[in-house]
């Protein structure tokens, strides 16, 4: 969020269970074809925010579960907690708005007296957050009741079933939907509203999202019929709220292009990446192709060729360099020369690479600096290092593409590879 110095381009606001993260696919590709495409094409001047019931301890356990990029803005805790950047740091104005006419011991008394409710694990009961399970055909009437008998106890409380089995009771200013509102109106008293907002859900907790005024708005494929219903009573006749016909985030993308919010071809996509016709020198989208031919190689997914690795060479300056997370330096056409003895080595399994925060900085006229974090996931092992890559467009068009002159990469803290020696790139 830092890197934006004026509006953002799109923000996407979205759930994560079941809307950016299919659980239903072992694979992961859905996830990382928005992956790709957000990184390609909007990190550095949109907004990601992820907008979860989880808590932090059990949203944490998803980021190392999946192969998620870093958001700028997460909402967690069915929006009563709001973190900016990787190092989530708390919004204390959102708290102390929340406080109003809100006390978890009144709230904890009343709902003892409710033997259908299970308490959930100590992780997910938060400051402004008390979550339980109830039986879907007794979520109702104890809905109704419990809201009943807070107020006379002079709280003014939130009370939001979803998933057919989750309650949580929050303060009546908290949820997903209020939260979004708050971080727009926040944005727009520092001139940075964004040009367009897209919100995406799946569940009963993802409906207020839908009410936000000027926002857009898809609702995944596999969205649960209590949100389907709400649409059926608020949003039949929107435009700006759609029912998508593809999965989780592969339905994100198809809103992007439904509602004509920029590009909405992910990287993934793209068969032949050579055909792939930009206008302008993207460092991102360079970045990206490069990781993802790399990706293909180890797989076994394309020809084992002399032209594909003369096609590297071709974008590599003859001197340029790579300074191996070992701290050894080599010079980048050896290291394409290496690439013949591990081509297909990672076929048949679980392999994937992704890259997340690439941010480019124009550091001279025809040159820039492209920072970022490469992962590599292979069956259960992860590994990761931050790159920094010096790109220039020096004597190139750009059907050539960018030229790389320098590639430094050091280990992330407790990402680093058992074997260093089967780390390439």
């Amino acid at each position: 969020m830092d890197q934006l110095t004026s509006a953002a381009r799109l923000m996407i606001v979205s759930d994560l269970d079941h809307t950016m993260v299919d659980h239903h696919d072992p694979e992961n590709l859905s996830l990382l074809r928005f992956n790709a495409l957000w990184e390609a094409n909007y990190r550095e001047n949109s907004l990601l925010v992820f907008s979860t019931g989880r808590s932090p301890t059990l949203y944490k356990e998803l980021r190392k579960e999946k192969p998620m990029l870093t958001p700028d803005i997460t909402i967690m805790s069915v929006g009563t907690e709001i973190t900016y950047g990787n190092s989530m740091e708390p919004d204390d104005g959102w708290e102390a708005f929340l406080n109003d006419k809100w006390d978890r011991k009144i709230v904890t008394e009343e709902t003892s007296k409710f033997p259908e409710l299970t308490l959930q694990s100590e992780t997910e009961q938060r400051p402004h957050k008390v979550s339980f399970y109830v039986q879907k055909d007794k979520a109702q009437d104890i809905t109704g009741t419990l809201s009943k008998r807070l107020e006379e106890r002079g709280l003014d409380v939130k009370i939001i079933y979803s998933g057919g089995m989750d309650l949580d009771i929050l303060p009546q200013g908290a949820g997903k939907g209020r939260a979004l509102a708050y971080l727009l109106k926040k944005l727009k008293s520092e001139g940075k509203l964004p040009n367009n907002t897209l919100a995406c859900g799946d569940s009963g907790n993802d409906a207020e999202l839908f009410s936000i005024p000027d926002v857009y708005g898809v609702m995944v494929a596999n969205a649960q019929e209590e949100l389907l219903q709400w649409r059926a009573a608020n949003a039949k006749d929107s435009p700006k709220v759609i029912h998508a016909t593809e999965r989780c985030a592969a339905g994100i993308i198809q809103a992007i292009g439904h509602f004509n919010l920029g590009p909405n071809t992910s990287p993934r996509d793209v068969t032949d990446m050579s055909d792939c016709k930009m206008e302008n020198f993207v460092p991102a989208y360079e970045v990206v192709k490069f990781y993802l031919f790399f990706e293909k190689w180890r797989r076994g997914e394309i020809e084992n060729s002399d032209l594909h690795l003369s096609n590297l060479k071709a974008v590599c300056r003859p001197s340029g360099t790579f300074v191996h997370p070992s701290g050894v330096e080599k010079y980048l056409e050896d290291c394409i020369n290496t690439l013949r003895t591990c081509h297909g080595d990672k076929q048949g399994k679980q392999f994937r690479i992704w890259v997340d925060l690439v941010l480019p900085t124009q550091v001279g006229s025809d040159s820039w600096l492209v920072s970022f974090k490469k992962w590599e996931l292979c069956g259960e092992e992860r590994q990761c290092c931050i790159t920094t890559v010096l790109l220039s467009s020096k004597n190139v068009t750009v059907a050539d593409g960018l030229t790389w002159t320098h590639v430094h990469q050091t280990w992330l803290q407790g990402a680093a590879a058992s074997d260093s020696a089967s780390w390439f790139f």
